[in-house]
């Protein structure tokens, strides 16, 4: 049994480690000197340099802190930007960005100084954070504020049985209360854990062996 739960742990294992990864190769070199992000991170004793991230120092790559993509000729967010929702600071300056997407910073619960050019607004706008300010060519965006806080009525009000909870600036999500889940939070009981798991299971184990087995037919093709 317990084989059966670390083979389903594994994948998750393996994705979290690695989370962060590519983020911080879109840019060659470290965070660059006297970045947000660079001043962030040497004024903290715990944390190293892994591209142009900075992460809590540990024997494997630990928890990513802060991402610094300054003058990386960025058009658009990186698809790989959702790698990083557990950076405290990040900065896009010196990009040629023209929008910010609804969604670009879902997840980032925990970020606290984003730094943006200056045509560009700071996400979910100036109510989403305490403190805007404007620094030369960059907007400064810090102490990202709790929404369900805020006096101002959600667009979607979270469903009865349901709890407000902050997903980044500016976005909500609505957890269940227990012992509900499901759509809407109509469903009341445990959760079928074990049935989840089982399903979960076999189709990893299925998809594993489809994809080994593709691997082996192109190996033998000449």
């Amino acid at each position: 049994m317990g084989g059966c739960v670390l083979l389903l742990l594994l994948p998750l294992l393996l994705l979290r480690a690695t989370r962060g990864v590519a983020v911080c190769g879109l840019c060659p070199g470290p965070p660059r000197n006297g970045s947000i992000v660079s001043r962030f991170c040497e004024s903290r004793g715990d944390t190293e340099s892994d591209g142009r991230c900075c992460r809590e120092r540990g024997l494997s790559p630990g928890r990513l802190l802060g991402l610094d993509l300054s003058n990386c000729s960025l058009h658009s967010v990186p698809p790989g930007l959702a790698e990083a929702t557990t950076a405290i600071i990040l900065d896009l300056t010196e990009n040629p960005l023209t929008t910010l997407p609804n969604g670009s910073f879902l997840g980032f619960i925990h970020l606290q100084s984003l730094a943006v050019p200056l045509a560009l607004e700071c996400p979910g706008g100036s109510d989403a954070w305490q403190d805007v300010t404007v620094d030369g060519s960059s907007r400064l965006c810090q102490e990202q504020r709790n929404p369900c806080n805020s006096s101002v009525e959600l667009a979607w009000p979270c469903p009865e049985n349901s709890v407000c909870a902050p997903d980044g600036p500016g976005l909500v999500q609505c957890l269940c209360d227990n012992p509900f889940h499901g759509y809407k939070c109509l469903r009341e009981g445990t959760f079928p854990m074990l049935l989840f798991g089982g399903i979960l299971g076999t189709a990893t184990v299925s998809l594993s062996l489809l994809l080994w087995g593709t691997q082996r037919r192109k190996a033998k093709t000449p």
